[in-house]
């Protein structure tokens, strides 16, 4: 009797915690891709985590030009898609959805990088202002330090080929090169500095998949005990304080203008620091942030891009003609990488097809939305847009699912515009890098490196996977989207 009576209880409370819960929240109305109900909605959560792609291709072609839900552990994430939603988030003011909050929960920035970068992103104008006016003048040193790394990982020096493991290092050639920029010689070649950044932003990534499955009360708690991210900005300091202590002296006895005053990012960051002691306490985690950004998203995307390159070595002969030719007329410089149009087209349609990240714009709304589609977007929402489906949508790019490294360069042709279709431009329907006055601020530096060491490779070497014509398949991790971290390409000195 009493099973029975529990029985009869149970049927009696699922439906009435369904109507409950479907009354509760306030996004119920928005339909959703995959399960719904009160704990079935892990199950959900769990299959996105695991099977992104396919569950926002399948929002995408469901709800195309709309919005619909998926579950993530600790809430709902609302994907909106189509160019009139992507500019109606765009266009929404800073008091009605927040880049930076949305920012804070997907990469749980207050546990991996620290409550002071969230709450005064300072980092962001110096990005904005100073890095991107100063990369003529940065490019040379660019330069240089993308030789130096070459040489020093991928020597040439023979006619064998050599086998190397592709994502590492372009990674460790991406953070020296960058690091060049951020903090000089010879610490952007000082191998324990450099673990420590590139450390850093596998971290953060860990990071930020754990601390999202973990419930919010919970997060101070792992992020003390299991991310150690903490730890890294100790190690950072103890290697970089000395630096900063020794340029604060020079300052203090020469004035602001002394005599081989560095021109780099950290003596930004400081001067943009001076007489606030809560910005100075933080130069670290600025610098271990600003490292964050540069290396993860630049080394994957040369990395894409080397693949492809290595699985299609046909578009190699155009490719180098563009480039020495260019290089021949003006030498390593900013004009000159400008003028890559089919270079600088094989890496946006890399980007294109492959990738940052299968989600762009997230925001949080701070106060009730209504979009033009009619959805209802409550204040507290975490909203995104489908950037992979829509980069993959035959309506936006003709047969989106091949490889057209020209597709760019053609369009610049046939339109005559010199900028609507590079590398670095935003539109409602390409959004890797985000669009509006909150897209990646530090895009220009990175398309100028990554367009450099790609030349490079180009000029110097001949680049082939064993198995000709097979690119690996791309890593999914939730939303991520990362180059086969195990395929190796094969380099050797360039032969013609």
């Amino acid at each position: 009797m009493l099973a029975d009576n529990f029985w009869y209880i149970l049927l009696c409370a699922v439906p009435a915690l369904l109507l409950f819960d479907r009354w509760r929240n306030p996004l119920h109305k928005i339909p959703t891709i995959g399960p719904s109900a009160p704990l079935l909605s892990y199950i959900g959560a769990y299959r996105f985590f695991h099977h992104a792609r396919e569950i926002l291709q399948e929002g995408y072609i469901t709800y195309k030009a709309s919005t619909f839900k998926v579950a993530l552990f600790d809430r709902w994430l609302v994907v909106i898609s189509g160019r009139e939603l992507v500019e109606e988030i765009r266009r929404f003011p800073d008091d009605h959805v927040s880049f930076e909050k949305g920012a804070q929960v997907m990469i749980q920035s207050k546990y991996t990088f620290g409550r002071e970068p969230a709450e005064d992103p300072y980092h962001i104008d110096v990005i904005r202002e100073k890095l991107t006016r100063n990369l003529a003048s940065l490019l040379p040193d660019v330069m240089d330090e993308i030789q130096h790394a070459f040489h020093q990982f991928i020597p040439a020096d023979g006619d064998d080929w050599t086998s190397v493991s592709a994502l590492s290092v372009m990674a460790q050639i991406v953070a020296r090169a960058s690091n060049r920029v951020f903090v000089g010689v010879p610490y952007c070649r000082d191998p324990k500095y450099l673990k420590l950044a590139i450390n850093f932003t596998g971290d953060v990534n860990k990071g930020r998949v754990i601390l999202n499955l973990v419930p919010a009360f919970l997060r101070s708690v792992v992020a003390h005990y299991f991310i150690p991210t903490r730890s890294t900005r100790r190690q950072t300091a103890e290697l970089i304080m000395p630096l900063i202590d020794e340029r604060q002296r020079l300052q203090r006895e020469q004035g602001n203008n002394w005599i081989d005053k560095p021109n780099d990012m950290l003596m930004w960051l400081m001067d943009e620091a001076e007489g606030n002691e809560d910005r100075l306490r933080t130069l670290v985690q600025m610098l271990l942030v600003i490292n964050f950004a540069a290396i993860h998203t630049s080394s994957n995307s040369i990395t894409h891009t080397l693949y492809h390159l290595a699985a299609a070595p046909e578009y190699v002969t155009l490719l180098r003609e563009e480039v020495e030719t260019l290089i021949a007329k003006e030498g390593w410089t900013k004009a000159a990488l400008m003028k890559m149009w089919k270079l600088d087209s094989f890496m946006k349609e890399s980007q294109r097809v492959n990738g940052i990240n299968a989600i762009s714009l997230t925001r949080i709304a701070l106060q009730d939305l209504h979009l033009s589609d009619g959805t209802f977007i409550p204040a507290g929402t975490l909203i995104t847009a489908a950037a992979g489906a829509m980069h993959s949508d035959d309506e936006n790019y003709p047969d989106a699912h091949k490889f057209d490294p020209f597709r760019f360069s053609k369009l610049r042709e046939q339109e005559g515009e010199g900028t609507k279709h590079q590398y670095v431009s935003t539109s409602t329907d390409y959004i890797s890098f985000g669009h509006g006055k909150h897209a990646c601020p530090g895009r220009f530096f990175a398309a100028n490196e990554l367009k450099a060491m790609l030349a490079y490779i180009l000029i110097n070497y001949d680049v082939k996977f064993e198995r000709e014509g097979v690119r690996p398949e791309n890593k999914w991790i939730s939303t991520a989207i990362v180059p086969d971290p195990t395929a190796k390409v094969l380099f050797r000195k360039r032969q013609n």
